[in-house]
């Protein structure tokens, strides 16, 4: 197995991100020596440093807010990638070549799986956001039975082209929203509640029987979350979907499946319980 020459996070900011930790943890497991890295990267710097890290055989995964840019730099696509339109993942090809994956789509499978014990069947799902964060929750709905899905964002004109690009399910809606919604999962593909405790979408708007999923992870939970589960409501947050796109990620730079143990012990000692 050739190893990439270097193994890195690109996103900004990253500093909160527990990917590092988690996929170290992963490396020592497998006894594989390398150090897994967090760049922060500002838009304008974002391809010199692609081809720093192409350079370098880098391997890495890109976040927020750079998956959907970060796709227009590399040169070759998976057909998952290229359904979603953004990036989570790279490598460096043999040819020098950067290739681009994103594993986000079966993470979100994964956390949708744990949150309703199944893979849903005709379920109408509101989708709070419209980046590449949104474009993985539908790029993984596309493969449900029946699916329904309403993207709301504040930019309309992006809501409708992203809804558009999964017309046979999804339509768009405006932010604010002007009504309770209607639906049976509600998933936050935002960055809200990353540093703060606002709300994507108030308690007074959702459905008694809805079912909450955010993205968004942070130490002790995101106030969304927290709140939903007050309310009664069934909630997760997103660290099983950060745990399960890097575990797949691991396996497109290795070849192999992660010690996926380790990687859950590791992000808990980090201050989840």
């Amino acid at each position: 197995m050739t190893l990439p020459g270097r193994l890195v996070l690109v996103g900004h900011p990253v500093a909160h991100s527990l990917s590092p930790v988690m996929q170290n943890a992963a490396l020592e497991a497998a006894g594989i020596p390398l150090k897994y890295e967090s760049l922060d990267v500002l838009g304008e710097d974002l391809s010199r440093t692609f081809d720093i890290l192409a350079a370098e055989r880098a391997a890495g995964n890109v976040t927020v807010p750079h998956k959907e840019a970060s796709r227009r730099l590399i040169s070759r696509l998976s057909p998952t990638a290229a359904r979603v339109g953004a990036i989570n993942t790279f490598q460096t090809l043999g040819s020098g070549e950067l290739s681009g994956d994103n594993t986000d789509v079966a993470g979100f499978a994964a956390l949708v799986r744990i949150a309703l014990g199944e893979t849903p069947k005709a379920a109408h799902v509101a989708v709070i956001g419209a980046g590449g964060s949104a474009a993985a929750v539908l790029a993984s709905m596309e493969r449900w039975q029946n699916p329904r899905a309403t993207v709301f964002a504040r930019r309309s004109a992006q809501a409708e082209a992203l809804a558009e690009r999964f017309n046979d399910f999804a339509r768009a809606e405006a932010l604010p929203l002007r009504q309770s919604l209607t639906c049976d999962i509600v998933v936050n593909a935002t960055t809200v509640g990353l540093r703060d405790d606002e709300l994507p979408v108030p308690m007074d708007y959702l459905p008694r029987d809805v079912v909450v999923l955010d993205l968004v992870y942070r130490d002790g939970e995101t106030a969304w979350v927290r709140a939903a589960r007050a309310s009664g409501r069934a909630a997760i947050d997103g660290l099983p979907m950060l745990v399960e796109q890097g575990a797949a990620s691991f396996e497109i730079w290795f070849g192999t499946a992660p010690d996926r143990e380790a990687m859950w012990k590791a992000v808990r000692q980090a201050g989840r319980a």
